[in-house]
């Protein structure tokens, strides 16, 4: 009932825009967190745990707390149990947990500017084919010359990334699993929204994530420590654990604004947030492989001006 009315209310192009542009800034923030923490551990998948694990015990508060997270997970009980939801629908966890042990694994190595580029690639070839075959909340999305436009100057920006030297001595799996989380991110950003709509709220779609990528990363971190060992002792600073919260309020913030910004827009306007806010990561506390400041900035224009020209045709049907 609520869910259907809810993709009729318009919100204005600009504040979407600066909220993708927000969970850019939150995700790049996360990234460089769990690599920390996955280089002091010396365990990315102990790391991710930790970061999907304490999001997952937050979103279960609020859920318990909140009247909207206790109608949601209602909803959410009677729609699987009747069929309204399917299983496809519970599964962006997986998708969330392929990006969180990605972080733990690869973005202490190679900087968050170099992890960034790499989910850019795969979110704008992603939510090009995801709206086209109208995957989204927002349906069908056409694939229009601007959007076309905007997907390849992303690319554009992701091929002066790979400019220079900055790769050398880089394993290659670190360059491809930035690739395929970014696909995975489009990938789940459509799919808690179509959750979202069922449920009525975007905290229930939040905490199926969370419970699906717990489960997932769990799984992967006993079998790892059974192979390789146990990780080192765990840090005493207590921000270095943050990047479970952090989690929590960009997957809860994509699930509510997808409907209104189709999956290629989502993604985009979280590519300029996460190359911003790469800079002054990689600038204020560098990677070994981070690519230097000029490089970073021309990242940036080019994605700035990806997100200017896609958005163009979006502005005009809100008219």
């Amino acid at each position: 009932m609520t869910s259907s009315s809810a993709p009729e209310r318009r919100v204005p192009a600009w504040l979407a825009l600066g909220a993708a542009a927000l969970i850019g800034v939150l995700t790049a923030l996360q990234a460089r967190i769990n690599g920390q923490l996955g280089i002091r551990l010396d365990d990315g998948f102990v790391a991710a745990v930790v970061s999907f694990g304490s999001g997952l015990l937050i979103l279960v508060v609020l859920s318990a707390a909140l009247p909207a997270g206790r109608s949601g997970f209602r909803r959410l009980i009677s729609g699987v149990r009747g069929g309204g939801i399917p299983w496809w629908m519970l599964a962006g966890g997986a998708a969330g947990a392929l990006t969180v042990a990605t972080q733990g694994l690869a973005v202490g190595i190679i900087g968050v500017s170099l992890f960034t580029v790499g989910v850019v690639a795969g979110q704008t070839l992603n939510g090009l084919i995801l709206d086209r075959v109208g995957y989204g909340p927002a349906g069908v999305v056409a694939v229009t010359i601007p959007r076309l436009l905007g997907g390849a100057l992303a690319l554009a920006a992701v091929a002066l990334a790979l400019l220079g030297d900055g790769l050398t001595g880089v394993p290659w799996w670190m360059l491809v699993l930035p690739l395929l989380a970014g696909a995975g991110i489009a990938w789940q950003q459509a799919t808690n929204g179509r959750l979202r709509q069922r449920v009525g709220t975007p905290l229930t779609a939040t905490l199926v994530n969370f419970i699906g990528g717990t489960a997932i990363l769990s799984v992967a971190a006993v079998v790892h420590v059974a192979v390789a060992g146990p990780p080192r002792s765990f840090p005493a600073e207590p921000w270095i654990y943050t990047g479970g919260a952090i989690g929590v309020a960009y997957i809860f913030l994509a699930a509510a604004i997808v409907q209104y910004t189709g999956v290629l827009l989502l993604a985009l306007g979280s590519v300029v947030g996460q190359l911003l806010m790469s800079i002054a990561l990689d600038a204020f506390w560098p990677a070994p492989a981070s690519p230097g400041p000029l490089q970073e900035l021309a990242m940036v224009a080019v994605a700035l001006l990806s997100v200017l020209v896609a958005a163009v045709p979006w502005r005009r049907r809100g008219r």
